[in-house]
């Protein structure tokens, strides 16, 4: 992993607010001590969950979306430190791995023309050397039989996420997918909207579920190829639920559950399915922050659950004075899947 920022005891305390009376996740929280070898702190230590960040959004870059998805680890992290730390959910449950180092990526990222044929290519890339660094750092976590939780970059990292995932176990797994899109386009180069059709076409993927898609933003061709292969990839919609409420949202949690935890699975989460969330592709149209802390908490209390990957949110992208808030939001899901899997430890 010499990939990776470590994230330190004192980077800790400085996004800590300490308080009389208080005890934060910040002070409890676990890092890997100074010199100690990574890989076997990881093993031995007695935190279930590894937090990972990846500060990037080539991927983004490289599907014609809005850059800003590397500033949600940092928020992410000042957030989660402040968490109270208490008897509902202990901090002491975490270690911080830190970040994966990408900003060589990144730089050269900036000046590539997604429009140029040439500078596309590059890019994607870009987003194969960002997903061997993923595979690896995430095989190793579930090795050590960790549980990852990974915040930020583009949806790309789906794909580093399930194969690291699946390498680590040894056998295929499936995924659920909070999101308006499918990220199953076609294998064009590696970028934000295909993660899951490379992860299914190299085998790493068995089943998947798209929970409410937009059909506004679904083309045709994904419509028909989701078609062909509805027995391993099916889907529900946002508006069937939440506008011609034809389903009903509870049902559809139940449905997609038992279709993918059969198998271990990958909670992916997409914040660009939250309405007036800063992100690559913000709507004005979506599930409610209850709503998805509920499928948080419904999805990681079945002990096939494997990780949880929280993507696409862009705090930079929004207003300044609450750019805070989405490291919040991602404070509230991390929280709402450790306290899910109790009945489990």
């Amino acid at each position: 992993m010499e990939n990776i920022i470590p994230f330190s005891i004192t980077d800790l305390a400085k996004v800590t607010n300490h308080r009389s009376g208080e005890v934060k996740f910040g002070e409890k929280m676990l890092t890997i001590p100074k010199g100690e070898n990574c890989h076997e702190y990881l093993k031995n230590c007695e935190a279930k969950y590894v937090l990972f960040g990846i500060p990037e959004d080539v991927g983004v870059r490289a599907n014609f979306g809005r850059p800003g998805a590397y500033s949600a680890w940092e928020s992410a992290i000042a957030s989660i430190a402040n968490i109270q730390h208490n008897r509902f959910c202990k901090g002491s449950q975490i270690v911080i791995l830190g970040a994966l180092d990408v900003a060589e990526e990144m730089e050269v990222s900036k000046n590539l023309d997604f429009h140029n044929t040439a500078d596309r290519i590059k890019l994607s890339s870009l987003v194969e050397k960002i997903d061997k660094e993923v595979v690896h750092i995430i095989s190793c976590i579930i090795k050590y039989g960790k549980t990852p939780i990974i915040i930020g970059g583009g949806h790309n990292n789906a794909y580093g996420n399930i194969k690291g995932t699946a390498l680590g176990l040894g056998k295929p797994i499936n995924a659920i997918n909070f999101d308006a899109h499918s990220d199953f386009r076609i294998l064009e180069g590696r970028h934000s909207g295909n993660g899951f059709s490379y992860a299914y076409e190299e085998g790493f993927l068995k089943k998947y579920f798209i929970f409410g898609l937009h059909e506004n933003y679904t083309s045709k061709n994904v419509l028909d190829n989701l078609k062909k292969i509805e027995d391993r990839v099916t889907y529900n919609t946002y508006d069937e639920i939440k506008v011609r409420k034809q389903k009903q949202f509870l049902q559809e949690l139940i449905r997609a559950s038992d279709f993918v935890k059969t198998d271990p699975y990958g909670i992916e989460i997409d914040l660009d399915a939250l309405p007036n969330i800063a992100s690559s592709a913000m709507t004005m149209s979506g599930f409610s922050v209850e709503e998805l802390r509920q499928f948080v908490y419904f999805f990681g209390e079945h002990k096939n659950a494997a990780y949880l990957h929280i993507c696409e949110g862009a705090p930079d992208l929004g207003e300044e004075k609450n750019n805070h808030l989405i490291g919040k939001l991602i404070g509230y899901l991390v929280t709402d899947f450790i306290k899910s899997r109790k009945e489990l430890i």
